[in-house]
């Protein structure tokens, strides 16, 4: 690979690491609280809180689409640089994390929540589902952090 074309996948690599990083403290820091208060903003409770974890899972869902091909971006120039030996052990490490972290929201977490879903309103009321959103949203934080690790470790990288 040429040093211009690695240099242009760089700068699209670091943007959109801040873009996927961007969208995730949104989702969790202001879609989230949005979408499960509705009743605030709206003068009383219009939809359930069941119908408001519809939503915001839909939200998520979409929102794994872009972590999902994030994942394979950040496979890709991590190994590139693997293979340059330009890695370090913590972008190795941040890596590790991102890639676990959002590969189990996407494909383990978002449609286990959606099957518990379908089963009903009492399910999404019970200890198990409580416990398993819970561990989704531990997952996350540590998707959001992993992101801004690879993010501050790549830009002091190409400032140099």
């Amino acid at each position: 690979m040429t040093k211009k074309l690695f240099k242009i996948m760089t700068m699209a690599y670091i943007i959109l690491l801040g873009a996927v990083f961007g969208a995730s403290i949104y989702a969790g820091a202001v879609v989230a609280p949005t979408t499960f208060h509705s009743e605030t903003l709206l003068g009383g409770e219009i939809i359930s809180n069941f119908q408001e974890g519809l939503i915001m899972t839909v939200n998520f869902e979409k929102l794994g689409y872009f972590i999902n091909f994030m994942v394979f971006f950040v496979l890709f120039y991590e190994a590139t640089k693997w293979k340059n030996f330009e890695s370090d052990k913590w972008t190795n490490l941040a890596t590790f994390l991102f890639v676990a972290s959002g590969l189990l929201f996407t494909s383990y977490y978002i449609p286990t929540i959606m099957e518990l879903q379908v089963q009903g309103e009492v399910v999404t009321k019970g200890e198990t589902f409580r416990n398993f959103h819970f561990a989704s949203e531990l997952n996350f934080k540590l998707f959001a952090f992993s992101t801004l690790a690879l993010l501050i470790f790549n830009l002091k990288k190409a400032l140099r």
